[in-house]
């Protein structure tokens, strides 16, 4: 090792003492108490055992951005996660996960691999100089440094090079990106865009367009129906509801109903007439939301409302709807990266949004993605 690797090595040992006594009061906490002593005393987390392409991700949205790239390989594979959301994700694509080790550790904990891929901005050092130092090819996908990070980047660019130097290949989203990672010390750079963006929505079956603003409440649960029906008005346009869970459909079937007549509203649901000839359609059917959105004018997204963590924005603005969320996001934040013009607002102000909905522009996806060359690159491996 060298002397740097030795000294951060070393600060890293000091940082993870001093932090002992915090990390075993979170650990008793429920959300901690299997991520924490997992991460940080190795506990139930062994090496991996087989050989395999490794891939490393922190979160939920960047444990499904890999899920594409997965399926075209063909194969089974390894995956680390340095989150609770990120580790339930990533147990859908294979059984072998685990918390990725506190980097201390790493020297011991790290077997060889057919390949290390790394999503994003998960720069870990010591998880890269592991990596190399068991010959093991070494990759950093949809790489990417915002205007804001830049900065901080370039303060702190004599360690980002000693990084750099253990990735073989970085893809990269954008061209800006490229030449900022160039700087950094990154070598062998390919744009090949966003690869959140990479599989886009399908529709399944086309609906004829209604006769009026089309506002459609995607992916919602409990409390949600309430808020929006409560924020609603028949001027706005006509309302389509779809919850999340099909579980709950007949008692969000009881709460409209009861709404339509109060208000002298028309009401049906989807199953009954697959049209949207009423004020306010419940939409009971699973499958049918990208069709849905490609009709609408205007999506309130369900589960940021709630502290559900948000749902996919990408397939409304992939249909160029108006875009209104709440403000809890955090599952999503990496996707609403990839979306412009969309709307986050507090529970007390969407009634006030939906009256100005005129005011508001489309939204749209910031770009595309190719996971082609990804894939091509490991399955040359």
């Amino acid at each position: 090792m060298s002397l740097f690797s030795i000294t951060y090595y070393l600060f890293s040992c000091i940082i993870y003492l001093a932090a002992i006594p915090y990390l075993l009061f979170k650990a008793r906490t429920p959300k901690y108490k299997i991520a924490i002593p997992s991460k940080f005393f190795l506990s139930n987390n062994k090496s991996f055992e087989k050989e395999k392409i490794w891939f490393h991700t922190c979160s939920m949205g960047e444990a499904k951005a890999i899920k594409p790239i997965i399926d075209l390989i063909e194969d089974e594979v390894n995956i680390s996660v340095i989150t609770n959301t990120g580790y339930e994700e990533a147990k859908k694509l294979t059984s072998n996960v685990r918390y990725l080790p506190f980097e201390i550790f790493l020297p011991f904990w790290v077997k060889k691999q057919k390949a290390l891929v790394v999503m994003e901005a998960e720069l870990w050092y010591m998880l890269f100089l592991c990596a190399k130092s068991k010959d093991t090819k070494t990759f950093l996908i949809n790489a990417r440094i915002s205007d804001k990070s830049y900065k901080s980047y370039k303060k702190f660019s004599f360690f980002y090079k000693r990084v750099f130097a253990n990735i073989d290949k970085v893809f990269a989203q954008t061209d800006i990106d490229k030449k900022r990672l160039i700087e950094l010390g990154a070598k062998n750079v390919e744009v090949i865009g966003n690869i959140k963006l990479a599989q886009l929505p399908k529709i399944t079956r086309v609906f004829e367009k209604a006769d009026d603003i089309l506002i459609t409440a995607g992916s919602t649960h409990e409390k949600e129906e309430e808020l929006i029906l409560n924020s609603y008005e028949r001027k706005f346009g006509k309302l389509v509801i779809v919850p999340r869970h099909p579980e709950r459909f007949e008692k969000v079937d009881l709460l409209i109903k009861e709404f339509a007549k109060k208000n002298n509203l028309s009401y049906h649901r989807f199953s009954q007439k697959e049209n949207f000839d009423s004020d306010i359609i419940l939409v009971d059917k699973l499958g049918e939301l990208n069709n849905i959105y490609a009709i609408s004018d205007v999506v309130i997204l369900g589960g940021a409302f709630e502290n559900i963590g948000g749902h996919n924005p990408i397939e409304p603005a992939f249909f160029n709807c108006k875009l209104i969320s709440g403000e809890n996001i955090f599952n999503q934040k990496s996707l609403f990266e990839c979306v412009n013009n969309y709307q986050i607002v507090k529970k007390d102000e969407l009634k006030n949004k939906l009256e100005n909905i005129k005011n508001i522009k489309k939204s749209t996806l910031t770009q595309k993605g190719d996971i082609s060359p990804i894939v091509k690159e490991l399955k040359e491996i």
